[in-house]
This record gives C-alpha cells, sequence and structure tokens, in this order.
C-alpha cells in the first residue's frame, strides 16, 4: 500500500518536481560553456556532461545519468554530496560511525561499513581525480559547476572501476573576467556558514581562483552527563576548506588547469542513540514462529546496576545521549592534494592528461558503545586513524577518423598507501559487565527457589563483586556443577573464569598497524561507431591489473585472554555438561572479543593478491528524429578484492589462536556485475523525458556487517543447486555449493523516470522515480569456491538489501518571478524525496527497519539586479521528519534478535539496537553577493 502511495505522489509531483538542469543561465551558454548551436531550443535549459570522456549534451548521451546544476545545489542547500539525496532518486548517501568512510548507494547498492580495506561501489571523482572513499565526498566542496550521477557500472572510463555508479563533482575554474562572491549563513543550531571566492586575469594567458569555506555548527545530539573531556554536544561542524587554482591559456589549443586544496575539521562524530531495549522470549519453547516481549530487559538491568541510564529510552528522537566520563568523540580529519589537467588540441586529436597526488587522515575517537556504561572506547590522543595517500596519472586521447568514428584511447596509473592504526580497548567497566552477562544467562530452576525457565534470575548477580555473583550466586554454581574430574570441578573452573573475566578491564589495542599498499594500472578504448546519422554503436574495453600488499602487526595488552584460554579450554575439552560448556565458552569469548589478545603480540601478518579483469560496455543507440533517443546497453563493471582490516575476522577465540596462516581468512573476492539497461531521451521545446529500464547481477557482492561482537565482510554469491534451506540455519559448515554452480548473489531490477518541464521563463518543475527492485537471490553462499555463508546472514537469501528502498521519488518546484516596478526578482523554492520502507542493517534484523517517510526543503528569497545580491530564508527537512540512517547491534551488550526467536525457536533474544539518526530540521538566513 506504501508503495502504491508513493508512485501516486511521484505521478503527482509533476507539479512539484526536481530541476536537473540550471535555473538561472546565460541565454545561448550553459555553465560547461556549450554554445547557442547547443541550444536545446525554447525555454528549456541545457546541460554539458562529461560522462564518456567527452563534451556532450546531456540528452545526446545513452547512458543513464543525472546532472545537478550549481544552482539547484544552492537552492536545495546542498554543500556535500549527502545532500544530493534530493536531486536524484537513484542516489543514497548515509555516514554512519565515522564521516571519513560514508556509504553511497545507486540503485541499492553500494559498499556499507566503516572498514577502510572496501572501496566504494560508487566511486567519487572532483576534476578527474579518484577520492580513495566515498566519505571524502562528504567534505565541503566549495564553488561547484555541476555533479553528474553516473547510473550502473563504470568498467571502462575514468580513473577507477566503480561496480554500481560514480559520482563526477566538477568544480567552477578560473575566469578571465575578474569577479567574485561572498555568502553569509545564519541557522539554527548556532550554525555559521562563510563563503567566499575570487577570480580574475593575472595575464592574458594566464587566470587565477581562489575559494574558501568555513562552517561551525553545535552538534544535534546532546550529552546529558558530559564529564572531563566529553563534549557537551555531538555530531557537530567545525570546518575549513580552501582551493587555489591557475588556468593557462596561451593559446586556442593548449588549455593548463592546476588545483590545489586543504581541508580542516575538527568535530565530534558520530554519536548513536539506543532504539531497542527489549528482551524478547520464545512463549512456546523449541517452536519457531513466534515471540513474546517480556517487561524488563537483563542487558538493561545489567547496565543499571554499573550506573548505565538511557537518556533517549522511548523517545530516540530526543536526541539525548549519556558517554562515559572522559570518552570523547573529537577528532581532527586533513585531507589535502593538488592536480594537474592538461588539455591540448593536437589538431587530429585531443590529449588529457590528469596528475594528481592526495593524502588523506581521519582520527577515529569515541565511546564506542554508545553509553555511559565504560564498555568500548577509542580515545581521543590521535593515535587511532586512518590515512591514504594517493598517487594517479590518467592520460586519454581522443579524436574523429574516417568521418564516421569517434575514438578514445587512454591508459591509468595508480598508487595507494592505506595505513590503518587502532587502539580499539575494553573500558573501566568492561569485565564486570560482561561477567554479569555471563550470570545473566545462568537459569536456576524453579526446583531451586528460581523464576520460570529462561528468565532472568537477578538474584545471582551482584555486580560490584567479583565475578558478578552474589553469595547465591556461588552457592548455587557450586551445587549444580557436577565434578569434573580427580583435580577441579565444573564450578571451580567457572568460578574462577567468572572472577577473571571482571578484570578485563582498560585493555586491548596499543597501536595495531594495518598496511595496504595498492598499486593498479588500465588500458582502455572507448569508440563511438555513427554508422548512420541516426544509428550509433558505441563499445568500451579497458583491461585493468591490481596489486596488493597487506601486513599487520599488534601491540595488545588484554593478558587476561591467554591466562582465560589456558584454565578454561582444558575443562571445556572435558566437561560433558552442555550447561557448563554453554558457560565456559561464554567465558573463553567475552575475555577475547575481537581476538583481543596479547598473544597477537609478536604475530606478523603479510600477503599480497594481484589480479585483473577485462571490463567494458556495448551501446546502440538510434535516434528516429532529433527529439527522441532510443539506446540499449550492456557493461561488464569490477571492483577489486582486498583484505579486511580488522583483527576480529582472523577467527578463533575457541580453540587454537590465530596464527600467521589466518591472514587467508582476511582476503575477500573482486565484486563483479553484469549489467542491462533500455532506455530513452526524448527532448521537446519545454519538455525533456528520460526513462531507463535495468537489471544488473552483481557476483562476489561485498558485504561487511558487524553483527554486535565482530565485523564480518563476505562475498556474497548464489547457488544455482537447492541448498534446501541450509544458508538459512544456524551452522557455519552447512551450504556448500559446488564451485561450478556459484552465480550472481544480488540482483537489481527496476526502472527510472526523469521528466523536467519549463511551462514558462521562470518556472522549471520536474520529477525523478526510481523503482529498483534490489534482493538477494535465494541459496546463497560465500565467495566464489561457494563456501557456505556465515550463519549470522540467515535472514539475506531471497529477501530486500539493507538501505535499498524500492520506490523513491524525488520532485521540486523553482519560480523565480520578476516583482513587479522594480528590478528585482522573487525566488520560490521547494524540493522533496519520499522513500518507501527499507532495512537499515545488513544482517536484515527486523529491529532495524525504517518505515517510509518524506522530506522537504525549501527557500524563499529577493535577488538584486543581474543576482548581485540575494537574501534567502530556508529550512531543510521542513517538517522535521525523524528517521534513521542505519541501526546497529550495540557492541557486545547482549545477543540475538527476535528473527533468531521466529526463524529457530531461540529461547531469548536481548541484543540491545542503536542508531544513527539523520539530521532533524535545520532553518537559517542566507545572504549572497557577487561581482
Amino acid at each position: 500500500m506504501k508503495s502504491i502511495w508513493l508512485l501516486s505522489a511521484g505521478i503527482a509531483a509533476l507539479a512539484a518536481a526536481t530541476p536537473l538542469h540550471a535555473q538561472d543561465q546565460t541565454p545561448g551558454q550553459d555553465q560547461g560553456g556549450a554554445t547557442g548551436a547547443e541550444a536545446q531550443g525554447g525555454e528549456g535549459q541545457v546541460i554539458i556532461v562529461t560522462a564518456q570522456g567527452r563534451r556532450q549534451v546531456l540528452q545526446d548521451v545513452p547512458i543513464a545519468v543525472s546532472a545537478v546544476s550549481s544552482d539547484q545545489l544552492q537552492n536545495s542547500g546542498a554543500t556535500d554530496i549527502r545532500q544530493l539525496n534530493q536531486l536524484a532518486p537513484s542516489l543514497l548517501v548515509s555516514s554512519t560511525g565515522t564521516e571519513a568512510n560514508g556509504s553511497a548507494r545507486v540503485r541499492g547498492i553500494g559498499t556499507v561499513g566503516d572498514n577502510p580495506g572496501l572501496e566504494s561501489s560508487v566511486a567519487v571523482f572532483i576534476d578527474g581525480v579518484y577520492r580513495s572513499r566515498s566519505g571524502i565526498g562528504l567534505n565541503e566542496l566549495g564553488e561547484v559547476e555541476r555533479i553528474e550521477v553516473l547510473r550502473g557500472p563504470q568498467g571502462t572510463l575514468f580513473g577507477r572501476n566503480a561496480s554500481a555508479g560514480l559520482i563526477n563533482i566538477i568544480t567552477r575554474s578560473p575566469d578571465f573576467q575578474f569577479g567574485g562572491n561572498a555568502e553569509l549563513t545564519y541557522g539554527n543550531y548556532d550554525y555559521v556558514r562563510a563563503a567566499g571566492g575570487i577570480t580574475g586575469p593575472l595575464t592574458q594567458e594566464l587566470a587565477f581562483r581562489l575559494d574558501g569555506v568555513y562552517t561551525r555548527r553545535d552538534g544535534f545530539y546532546r550529552v546529558v552527563n558530559p564529564v572531563g573531556r566529553t563534549e557537551s554536544r555531538v555530531n557537530d561542524r567545525d570546518r575549513f576548506f580552501t582551493r587555489g587554482q591557475l588556468l593557462y591559456e596561451p593559446s586556442d589549443s593548449l588549455r593548463i588547469r592546476l588545483i590545489g586544496d586543504y581541508t580542516r575539521r575538527n568535530e565530534s562524530c558520530c554519536g548513536a542513540v539506543f532504539v531497542g531495549l527489549d528482551e524478547t522470549f520464545d512463549p512456546t519453547p523449541g517452536t519457531p514462529g513466534d515471540f513474546a516481549v517480556r517487561d524488563t530487559n537483563r542487558i538493561v538491568s545489567i547496565m543499571q546496576a554499573l550506573g548505565g541510564t538511557f537518556p533517549s529510552a522511548g523517545d530516540p528522537y530526543n536526541r539525548r545521549l549519556s558517554v562515559s566520563p572522559n570518552r570523547s568523540f573529537q577528532g581532527l580529519t586533513t585531507d589535502w592534494g593538488f592536480s594537474g589537467q592538461i588539455d591540448w588540441d593536437l589538431g587530429g586529436a585531443n590529449l588529457t592528461s590528469i596528475t594528481a597526488y592526495r593524502r588523506y587522515k581521519s582520527e577515529a575517537p569515541g565511546d564506542v558503545d554508545y553509553g555511559d556504561v565504560d564498555i568500548l572506547y577509542r580515545d581521543d590522543d590521535g593515535n587511532s586513524f586512518r590515512r591514504f595517500s594517493t598517487f594517479s596519472q590518467e592520460v586519454r586521447l581522443q579524436g574523429n577518423a574516417f568521418g564516421f568514428l569517434d575514438w578514445l584511447i587512454g591508459g591509468y596509473y595508480a598508487s595507494e598507501d592505506l595505513h590503518l592504526r587502532d587502539n580499539l580497548r575494553f573500558g573501566n567497566q568492561y569485565g564486570a559487565f560482561a561477567a554479569c552477562r555471563i550470570v545473566s544467562n545462568i537459569a536456576r530452576p524453579p526446583a531451586f527457589g528460581g523464576p520460570a525457565p529462561g528468565n532472568d534470575d537477578p538474584a545471582l548477580r551482584d555486580a560490584t563483586a567479583p565475578g558478578c555473583l552474589s553469595p547465591l550466586g556461588i552457592g548455587f554454581i557450586s551445587a549444580a556443577f557436577p565434578t569434573l574430574n580427580a583435580t577441579g570441578t565444573d564450578a571451580a573452573a567457572i568460578i574462577a573464569g567468572l572472577n577473571r573475566l571482571s578484570q578485563v578491564n582498560d585493555v586491548g589495542d596499543r597501536n595495531a598497524n594495518y598496511f595496504q599498499d595498492s598499486e593498479n594500472w588500465a588500458l582502455f578504448t572507448h569508440n563511438i561507431f555513427n554508422i548512420t546519422d541516426q544509428l550509433s554503436l558505441t563499445v568500451g574495453v579497458r583491461y585493468t591489473h591490481e596489486t596488493k600488499d597487506f601486513s599487520a602487526d599488534f601491540n595488545n595488552d588484554n593478558v587476561f585472554c591467554p591466562a582465560q584460554r589456558a584454565q578454561l579450554l582444558p575443562a571445556l575439552a572435558t566437561t560433558t555438561n552442555p550447561n557448563a560448556q554453554a558457560l565456559l565458552g561464554g567465558l573463553l569469548v567475552l575475555a577475547c572479543q575481537g581476538n583481543s589478545s596479547s598473544e597477537l603480540n609478536g604475530l606478523t601478518l603479510e600477503d599480497r593478491r594481484s589480479e585483473g579483469e577485462f571490463t567494458g560496455t556495448g551501446v546502440v543507440s538510434w535516434r528516429p528524429n532529433p527529439n527522441l533517443l532510443i539506446y540499449a546497453s550492456y557493461s561488464h563493471g569490477y571492483k577489486a578484492g582486498g583484505f579486511n582490516l580488522d583483527r576480529s575476522a582472523l577467527g578463533g577465540q575457541i580453540g587454537p589462536f590465530p596464527t600467521a596462516a589466518a591472514v587467508t581468512n582476511l582476503e575477500f573476492d573482486p565484486e563483479e556485475v553484469d549489467a542491462y539497461e533500455v532506455g530513452f531521451k526524448l527532448t521537446h521545446r519545454r519538455v525533456t523525458l528520460n526513462v531507463a529500464a535495468f537489471r544488473q547481477l552483481f557476483s562476489s557482492f561485498q558485504l561487511n556487517t558487524f553483527n554486535g561482537s565482530v565485523f564480518l565482510v563476505q562475498n556474497i554469491n548464489s547457488c544455482s543447486t537447492d541448498l534446501g534451506g541450509a544458508d538459512r540455519d544456524q551452522s557455519a559448515t552447512t551450504g556448500a555449493c559446488a564451485p561450478g554452480d556459484v552465480r550472481a548473489g544480488v540482483v537489481s531490477t527496476g526502472i527510472e523516470a526523469e521528466a523536467a518541464i519549463y511551462p514558462t521563463r521562470n518556472l522549471a518543475a520536474t520529477v525523478g522515480l526510481t523503482y529498483a527492485n534490489t534482493r538477494y537471490r535465494h541459496n546463497l553462499v560465500g565467495r566464489d569456491t561457494g563456501i557456505p555463508l556465515d550463519p549470522a546472514l540467515f535472514l539475506l537469501p531471497g529477501d530486500n538489501m539493507s538501505n535499498a528502498p524500492k520506490w523513491t521519488v524525488t520532485g521540486s518546484l523553482g519560480w523565480t518571478p520578476d516583482i513587479p516596478g522594480t528590478n528585482l526578482s522573487a525566488l520560490f523554492y521547494i524540493d522533496g524525496r519520499l522513500t518507501s520502507d527499507y532495512n537499515t542493517g545488513s544482517d536484515l534484523f527486523p529491529e532495524k527497519e525504517q518505515d517510509s517517510y518524506a522530506l522537504f526543503n525549501a527557500r524563499v528569497g529577493i535577488r538584486g539586479p543581474g543576482q548581485r545580491w540575494s537574501i534567502e530564508l530556508w529550512a531543510q527537512n521542513l517538517f522535521n521528519v525523524d528517521y534513521q540512517q542505519v541501526a546497529f547491534n550495540s557492541p557486545f551488550q547482549g545477543a540475538n534478535s527476535r528473527a533468531q526467536i521466529v526463524s529457530f525457536g531461540t529461547p531469548t533474544a536481548n541484543q540491545l539496537f542503536s542508531s544513527y539518526l539523520a539530521e532533524p530540521r535545520t532553518f537559517g538566513i542566507t545572504g549572497r553577493f557577487r561581482f
């Protein structure tokens, strides 16, 4: 029903839709320099794009691409790529635990999580330079000419392969006419943004441009208990950006553009609130299919006994956090680099060369248990960071031959050094919390005076006592477990293990280092054969070779893990009591969570992977008349494999501890896609309509999932033979597939439509509508060898992907009427995005569902002659809609979703859930001045 409502709203949105073209341009010339001969005519506006490595009118490009002009970005209030969500219906950008690695999705496909070892399926380019991770695009962008969102695999052109799509940002270049701009904004949350730029000639052949932006804003989250270094606000803004450019044009045939930029962000990011505190259970033990909710959650009770508070309980959108004393989210991010682009008309061909060097560093401190019980943290001492250094060189040669061939050949080289330093540590209350969590799972039968079977038994616990055991708890354990052997008892081992676990405080990594050096090169060609005046064939081929060298070393001071293993593993190996086995296993896991152990010290991991891949595209386009373009295409895309930069993936907490050979557990395969698309582009004097239908099949899709304890990076494929439900069970060993039967595991099928209407000179309206059925296939397996799917992902087979709504509608209305009797004009603008339901968690737990919602931005203003000045009132998220970006399992805080109860009859699910919320309503006033 909600999908039908959204579809109806999309049709109605023609009256209030999203302009994808510039509204206010000099007649006869677009912002990319298009002449009047390139114009569509009438009131329609022209956008020139470079999606195929050439300057082309958008309506002449036979691929699915959205072009967003600078005016549209300005009216919507977009200052980074996240706000493109309002303008491009097939795009969804979100940020989670750190804005250093935000996630972008196109047609429901994207790379999730904050693991820097995974590159994005949706690549980001700024002025032709690849940015290593899409989160880097969350920086301020400065003055932008346009942004192109290319949908589907981009495996031929551009510097880097992108399996799902590409965001191509083109900034304003220097001008030989002197000019400048200034902007000042003030809004709620004490928001201040100052921006300015100046451009002009230095000589007849040399021009310059200098842009700068400063932004400051209070955090959206209020901390109720700030102590010491802890901030009173979280998710604030404190950013500085500057970009300087030189443009050298000694002749009409040569153009050299030099760019240098620097960004500094000193912000507290990112807080999360508790959104799920229920404990559920199976009312008919052992029978799957239903669940019930208890009045209290034993994990919540334990945390409250340790002084924990839950200020967002019952209302997460009050945006109130409790943070452990002296823990901070404050981190420094710097991003700088320079590039040089040469465009040289050689007469018979045009040469383009882009040389760039980038350096990026982001600190990642935080109270990453997201509560005021000190369970897990990264300190704000600057020693937890990720750093990228990247050099790239691209060369393209493009020309025409034989009167019908538009040819292009090129090469690309890139070298990247990645250094991740992690200091993830257990907090000062972890031991007491972990011990109480174990004790809370001990069930005292009613015959021993206990509560109903399966219920929590708080009488056994004392959060202030060693091992969290009350005298009653010690007595019950001593009496409940039989003698193990002549030298000890189950009870003695369990009590000793609990006492030791309660000492696991403020231990963990002390500078764990992960290094990844990658080198890739590519040769490509992209050719357009104009067979007739109406019929064209585009053929592109690329070969990419990628090499990655990985190494890691550890310094960990968790001495309790090896001590626990030494004393409990023998007991676990010999006991026959299933309850004792469960308790001993839990004691081992919680003391060594995520492979936190001093046993890692001295372990050096090294590995190398080398791969090569052919990608490419073929497009047939037909223009039956000057106003209609029809096309059909096939593309093969690719994203390189790599390494999971997280020690938890090494495997083994019960049993032999990881050795150097465990490095193979960190590898994941390349992601590949075969995409099919048909579409048409209709151009009329006052209307444009672009429609595309697509089907994309992803093999070895790279999925990153946090299950509450460890990060899982797994390739997702499907088996062509029936696994009999073995991909939906709780076993890690069932559900294997013969390698010859492995096929694509993710399929995205749908249709996109973008329409623009220009009924009068001052009015622009368009609509964007996307239906994307992006799903996992049934019978899922892991890597292309057909290994079983991880049991934590049992909900994936046959279901929608996370953050992949089926229906999305974007729309806006822009009206700029002249004010009678003056030389002034007005601005009235509104845009909206309507989204159907989707799940925000990559494991698809039902607690992470997000209902459908609609967002609107609005702006009204008065503008002076020639828009030399303007004053505007604006609001984003106008109706203050509450929605979440990503929900996740609160780290170490419980286990199991109600999905396990419904699917398997699991007795209890007490996992707490937290969420990174989207921004609330913001509003303010902006003054602009141009000369």
